[in-house]
């Protein structure tokens, strides 16, 4: 059987845990077990003006395009869309709804990108959520692991992705 097909046979059989259901805990040799599977499809979360609005504030990045729905309106993307380090921040909590936890956990760690691409705007209103595909698993030290984690944050209805990431998270084990 061609590698392709082996691994969505394999996806089948083990799909990805799914908004709603409980995310299962896996010890150090499973997580290896994963790699190359996707592991974790989130649920979807609105991007609201007011959540927009507040990362301005916080980032002090009140550009038109992101804040002033009037002037936004009248660009090619029809209204304000959220900022693209907004869009990066979201991969934090879609991940704790979704993501397996590692036994032993006791602490998580957002460790950095090796590469991330802003692929589409994300405007007011819209919902996203993202895939996850654990691209490997490596051991800092052994009470330190990193996951790599190939990231896409969809949006509803749209075909092109919002972002693609190379996203790094350590596990401290306790």
């Amino acid at each position: 059987m061609a590698k392709d097909a082996k691994s969505q046979t394999e996806a089948r059989a083990n799909p990805p845990p799914r908004a709603g259901e409980a995310l299962p805990t896996l010890t150090l040799d499973e997580m290896h077990a994963h790699v190359g599977r996707e592991i974790a499809i989130s649920p979807w979360i609105e991007v609201t003006q007011a959540m927009i609005d507040r990362f301005a504030d916080a980032t002090e990045d009140h550009q038109f395009i992101h804040v002033d729905p009037d002037r936004a309106r009248v660009t090619p993307f029809g209204g304000t869309i959220a900022h693209g380090f907004l869009t990066a921040s979201l991969l934090a909590p879609l991940a704790q709804r979704s993501l397996p936890t590692l036994e032993g956990r006791v602490m998580g760690v957002n460790y950095g990108f090796d590469r991330l691409r802003f692929l589409s705007p994300v405007k007011a209103g819209a919902r996203v959520r993202a895939r996850f595909t654990l691209s490997a698993v490596s051991t800092r030290t052994p009470k330190q692991i990193v996951l790599h984690l190939a990231s896409i944050v969809e949006i509803e209805g749209e075909t092109k992705p919002a972002l693609q990431a190379d996203w790094l998270t350590m596990s401290v084990l306790g």
